[in-house]
């Protein structure tokens, strides 16, 4: 039986201003067993391959077609949507601000 799999968005990255790579859905297996040291070198590794496997996908639709479709349980992760506020350095000089000057 296969393992579980992830469906997700992926968020972006601290390291990036935009969201350029995020727009795309993700399927990635649960790890079956913990990771573990190796005793010569210290790197961290499991004998589980499938942990390295990430499918690619352009909507949620086809992720979820495919995992259906190979028989693969999986769990679903709807992303979390970001509310910017419009803002205007021009707000800080404003007539009326409520809040102190800190400068």
């Amino acid at each position: 039986m296969a393992n579980r799999a992830r469906i997700y968005q992926p968020p972006k990255s601290a390291m990036q201003s935009g969201f350029a790579a995020t727009h795309e859905w993700l399927l990635e297996y649960v790890p079956a067993e913990p990771r573990r040291p190796d005793p010569l070198m210290g790197w961290s590794g499991s004998a589980d391959t499938q942990a390295q496997v990430r499918l690619h996908f352009d909507t949620r639709d086809e992720a979820i077609a495919y995992a259906e479709k190979h028989g693969i349980p999986y769990d679903l992760e709807r992303p979390h949507h970001r509310h910017i506020k419009p803002k205007a350095y021009a707000d800080n000089f404003r007539f009326g601000r409520m809040d102190n000057w800190t400068h």
